[in-house]
């Protein structure tokens, strides 16, 4: 299947997701406005749902609110909370997100809340002998995948770190598939779809794929990690909840949680 085509069919993919999440949220959002509870609305990267499910679980004994999660990649979430006007926290996968969005005033006030990082990640004991180098993606022996760039927030990094070694556009055009964000490249990866994929290394860490894959370190300097900013929605209803819940995610005990599903924290320094 030609680079094109493989575009093309994850772009078509990541409109329908887009289309599917953004109506949910619609019915959601009236259903919250029916019963006049307060609740929060995180739209979630995929990548830190686990962390943040824990801490919107420990918020909400504190709080006495419900927290609702909606996941998916970085970009096409975003897309959903534009179209929408519902919710009130989003965070992204990297800071670019925030950068490209901030002009649109959308995005208020944030936290870090800690650092993603990209990784290499292959089965668990390194069965075909990966090294700690973007261009092993290029090995005709092994059958790799990276995500998609223009959904999700590891899509994105692997272009930054690839495109430094102006290899990005060769490894898309010899990779299995684009995968629509990190949750499809462990999958991928436990299936045997695949030998090697570019993820970010927490998901390595994860319960369910701490022993079946291996995460591969890559060199900081190639591989910088990136900021984890939650930010507050300037649409929200519940700003001081909000607010309250950023800072509960920042403290000590979201912290914690963060650091126990593989993440940096954001007292790491970079």
């Amino acid at each position: 299947m030609s680079c094109l085509l493989l575009l093309r069919l994850t772009q078509r993919f990541h409109l329908v997701l887009c289309t599917t999440t953004l109506g949910l949220l619609l019915g959601a959002g009236a259903a919250l406005a029916e019963a006049g509870k307060s609740e929060l609305l995180l739209y979630c990267g995929i990548t830190m749902v686990r962390p943040m499910t824990e801490i919107a679980q420990a918020f909400e004994k504190r709080e006495s609110v419900k927290v609702t999660l909606a996941q998916g990649g970085s970009e096409d979430l975003y897309q959903a909370a534009r179209k929408s006007g519902v919710g009130d926290l989003y965070l992204p996968g990297e800071p670019s997100y925030r950068e490209k969005h901030l002009p649109e005033g959308l995005l208020g006030e944030f936290q870090l809340v800690g650092y993603n990082q990209l990784a290499i990640i292959v089965a668990k004991g390194n069965p075909k002998k990966v090294k700690a180098d973007p261009r092993e993606l290029l090995r005709k022996d092994l059958t790799a995948s990276i995500g998609n760039a223009t959904s999700g927030s590891v899509g994105k990094e692997s272009k930054d770190v690839l495109d430094q070694l102006k290899i990005y556009h060769a490894v898309v055009s010899a990779v299995a598939f684009l995968a629509p964000d990190s949750r499809g490249l462990s999958t991928a990866l436990k299936k045997g779809e695949v030998d090697v994929v570019l993820n970010w290394r927490a998901t390595g860490f994860f319960a369910d794929n701490v022993d079946k894959l291996e995460v591969i370190d890559l060199d900081p300097k190639l591989a910088r990690p990136q900021a984890l900013l939650l930010n507050l929605l300037t649409f929200s209803r519940h700003k001081e909840l909000a607010r309250r819940f950023i800072a509960f995610a920042a403290g000590e005990e979201g912290q914690a949680i963060f650091r126990k599903h593989g993440f940096l924290d954001n007292r790491s320094r970079p």
